[in-house]
This record gives structure tokens, C-alpha cells and sequence, in this order.
């Protein structure tokens, strides 16, 4: 199975802002989220209240996908996000991260940053 389009698709929902609607289309019911490999957050429900009290959190400015790696059914974004958190200042993070697809559907993401 070729994920390529799925993770194009990806890519281009999150340029166009479309975070929360993308999150929605292209992530399982049971998929297993974390920062840094700690701290997953298991299931959908879960990970989109994490996702809308992020996006609710802060202002974006935009953001760039770099190198994109595929794999099989992973896929590897290096991304860098332009963005200033409700009361704090401007943030430009680059960050990489790192999917595992399954049906066409995100079922792991691990974002590595800091």
C-alpha cells in the first residue's frame, strides 16, 4: 500500500489550517499520540481535545514541511511551525514527525521537538 497521497493530503490540510478537519479525516479511531515518545494519548476522542486546545491556544503564522520520508506504512514530516502561544511569545519550532498508517489512516504519531 502506497501512503504517499494520504501524507501529501496530510501535509496540505495542515498549510491550509485545516488542522482540526484533516485530524478528522485522516486519523483512526484508536490511533496513540505523544510528544517525544512520552506521555501517549490513546484514542481519538482523546487526541482531538488535546489538537482543538492546542489550535484554540495559539496564534499561527504559518508553517513549511521539509524532507518527507516514506516508508511502507510510515511516514516521516520534518516540519517547521511559526506560531505564538496565547500569552507567551512568537515560537518557531521545527520539529519532525513520524506516522505509522494503517487503511489509510494515522494509527501512531510520535512528534519529536525541543
Amino acid at each position: 500500500m502506497d501512503i504517499r497521497n494520504d501524507v501529501q493530503a496530510v501535509i496540505d490540510g495542515i498549510l491550509k489550517g485545516e488542522i482540526l478537519e484533516t485530524f478528522d479525516r485522516y486519523y483512526a479511531e484508536d490511533v496513540v499520540m505523544s510528544e517525544n515518545g512520552v506521555d501517549e494519548r490513546v484514542g481519538k476522542a482523546a487526541n482531538r481535545e488535546y489538537e482543538e486546545a492546542f489550535v484554540s491556544g495559539v496564534t499561527f503564522h504559518g508553517a513549511e514541511a521539509g524532507e518527507v520520508i516514506v516508508d511502507g506504512d510510515r511516514a516521516a514530516v520534518e516540519w517547521t511551525l511559526d506560531f505564538t502561544p496565547e500569552g507567551g511569545d512568537r515560537v518557531v519550532q521545527r520539529q519532525v514527525t513520524v506516522q505509522e498508517w494503517r487503511d489509510g489512516k494515522v494509527v501512531r504519531e510520535t512528534f519529536y521537538h525541543g
